[in-house]
């Protein structure tokens, strides 16, 4: 693709990488077949490769985009499927990011909107702000039908019970059992806490148990991709500083051999602070450091091995990869060689590169998009004849929550196999 940066305008970091991403694109299309958007709605504007020339239109004028682009902008879920099918590799992840940041710099939205907005990057990453809007949002699910727009789906989304915050999530060490093999820190996050204690308690007693040292950091909190994806670059930066910050402490005399993370969506933005913070001289060394260093659960599991289930008749699971895991990290083989050698009765589902619909906080600022993607999904799932569903991130588990389906994260189902308590809410 030909661009027509100015001299002056490719002195700025932002302009010039987005330079070099869109020269990479042909036109091809490959992009359109497997992008969630366009599948659904068939508007070349909603496809990827209609979303670069809205971008590349934006950044070459520098006018301050229409509400015509916002609108298309605001519909990718960032599931980056076109990464994944893209035989240019264009850089597609970051193009948008810039995107969204001009956006969020250079457009007034709504006032509902803006609100909502401010509300969600207020509530979400922060667990004990959360857990109350929960326990607030129960009590007010019987009049969620009175609710306007997007609120009516916020509150239709808050679980039947609010669960009570796990010990395990505070800062400790938990020593490994017998002889210790890795060192690493576990990144708790801040919705999954909420929403799903379990998983980081599978998560800690699954690697204690195959002789992994687990620490929990003092300071570390919400790995900042909420903010990012709505284009508030300077609040998902001090997030990640804050992280890198808490895990550059542990690293001592005491080496930290990796930081792991159990939600895909948050081990995506992780592994990417590297290139985030990268023209920042205070901050690029330190964010390499993390990014290197950071792996997904099943990543440090099939590194580990794992150790014979004990599971005499484990049943059949149909595992969806999320997209942050199967296109973000391009994890695709070792979430499922895991499930088998735990024993279980491992399938997949068609269509299985298509997203769910939960991209953060897409349920909720596009509330019908991700409905009917979430119904495709299930019916996708369903077709396999599997009563459990694995997964690797919170937000798949909650949108595809609700339906006759069992949803687990693959953590917690490899816990129970190798000697751990069943998932909650198996029967």
């Amino acid at each position: 693709m030909q661009t027509l940066f100015t001299t002056e305008q490719l002195t700025e970091p932002g302009l010039s990488i987005a330079n070099d991403i869109l020269r990479k694109c042909v036109h091809c299309g490959f992009c359109t077949a497997t992008c969630p958007t366009y599948v659904l709605l068939g508007d070349e504007l909603d496809s990827p490769r209609g979303r670069i020339y809205q971008f590349k239109d934006m950044l070459e004028s520098g006018k301050p985009p229409s509400e015509k682009l916002v609108r298309h902008a605001d519909r990718c879920l960032s599931c980056l499927s076109c990464m994944t099918t893209c035989p240019a590799s264009v850089d597609y992840m970051h193009l948008v990011d810039e995107a969204r940041v001009r956006i969020e710099q250079n457009y007034t939205r709504p006032l509902p909107e803006r609100l909502l907005r401010v509300l969600l990057a207020w509530i979400l990453p922060y667990p004990r702000r959360f857990r109350l809007a929960l326990m607030g949002a129960w009590l007010a699910k019987p009049f969620a039908g009175l609710m306007p727009g997007r609120l009516k789906s916020l509150m239709k989304m808050a679980p039947a019970r609010v669960e009570v915050a796990s010990h395990m999530d505070r800062a400790q060490t938990f020593p490994a059992e017998g002889e210790r093999r890795m060192r690493v820190a576990l990144m708790t996050g801040c919705a999954q806490q909420v929403l799903r204690p379990s998983i980081n308690e599978a998560t800690i007693r699954l690697l204690t148990r195959h002789g992994c040292e687990v620490v929990i950091a003092d300071g570390a909190g919400c790995c900042g991709a909420l903010v990012h994806h709505m284009g508030r670059e300077s609040d998902s930066h001090a997030a990640a500083k804050a992280n890198i910050d808490a895990w550059h402490a542990l690293d001592g005399a005491d080496s930290l051999d990796a930081i792991v993370i159990n939600a895909s969506g948050c081990g995506t933005t992780v592994k990417d602070y590297g290139f985030m913070l990268h023209s920042d001289d205070t901050w690029a060394e330190k964010a390499r450091w993390v990014s290197e260093r950071t792996k997904d659960i099943t990543e440090v599991m099939a590194d580990l091995g794992i150790a014979t289930s004990v599971l005499n008749d484990a049943p059949a699971v149909v595992y969806h990869s999320a997209c942050s895991m199967q296109h973000g990290q391009q994890i695709t083989l070792q979430p499922k060689a895991l499930l088998e050698t735990a024993g279980f009765d491992v399938r997949s589902p068609a269509e299985g590169h298509l997203c769910c619909g939960s991209a953060g906080t897409y349920n909720i600022m596009q509330p019908e998009l991700a409905g009917q993607l979430r119904a495709r999904k299930l019916g996708n799932l369903r077709a396999t004849k599997a009563e459990i569903v694995a997964t690797g991130n919170i937000g798949c588990l909650e949108q595809l929550s609700g339906d006759e389906l069992h949803v687990v994260h693959t953590a917690e189902l490899l816990d129970w196999a190798t000697g751990g308590p069943k998932p909650p809410g198996l029967p």
